[in-house]
């Protein structure tokens, strides 16, 4: 068991605690919540890749109550290509392009089955749409706590990196989010009933 000090026992409780918190109101959401709220946020997010025209988007493939739906990565792949993760035994992302095929990876995600890019893929990306439980207007983002897009972000350009955008259900958007030095910011939100909100960082 790690020894951490209080300074940072205290956020990484406060993070469990709010995690579970909003998984559990994810998991409330019926079929026809969830239903309309990925067709509202992918009117959202194709309002925005019309009006930027990204040549490449690194994007992920919403599972269970994640928003989104399921079929983002083909509704995406009509306007841009577009890379998926792969989760590798160490918890880090491959990526592979989406070439409309999706085969079963670890933990229930479903992954592209094709060539694998290499972990630096995400780096060729015009536009990274990440999910998250939730983000500050900060731009502090809140995941499940396996530190797989800390690492991935991290390998972006500091010199005009690509814009990244967590994908959030309504009400997801929060004033703060308890932070550990890990933990990468985004450059905003895009939500159901708010479209593309930008974060103060920005």
């Amino acid at each position: 068991m790690p020894d951490l000090t209080g300074d940072e026992e205290a956020p990484r409780a406060a993070k469990i605690a709010l995690r579970g918190q909003l998984i559990t109101a994810r998991r409330a959401l019926t079929v026809r919540d969830r239903s309309r709220a990925a067709s509202q946020l992918q009117g959202q997010i194709l309002d925005f890749v019309r009006r930027e025209h990204p040549s490449t988007i690194a994007a992920y493939v919403p599972i269970g109550p994640e928003p989104g739906g399921a079929d983002l990565p083909a509704v995406l792949a009509a306007h841009a290509r577009v890379l998926l993760p792969v989760l590798l035994p160490s918890r880090d992302l491959d990526w592979a392009e989406f070439s409309g095929s999706l085969a079963p990876g670890p933990l229930g995600l479903l992954e592209p089955p094709g060539l694998r890019l290499g972990v630096s893929a995400v780096a060729s990306a015009d536009l990274v749409l990440v999910p998250a439980l939730a983000v500050s207007r900060a731009g502090i983002r809140m995941g499940r706590g396996g530190g797989s897009y800390d690492r991935a972000l991290a390998r972006l350009p500091r010199s005009a990196p690509p814009l990244v955008l967590a994908l959030l259900h309504d009400g997801e958007l929060l004033d703060a989010v308890p932070a550990e030095p890990h933990d990468r910011v985004v450059h905003g939100v895009i939500t159901p009933s708010g479209g593309l909100r930008l974060s103060r960082a920005v």
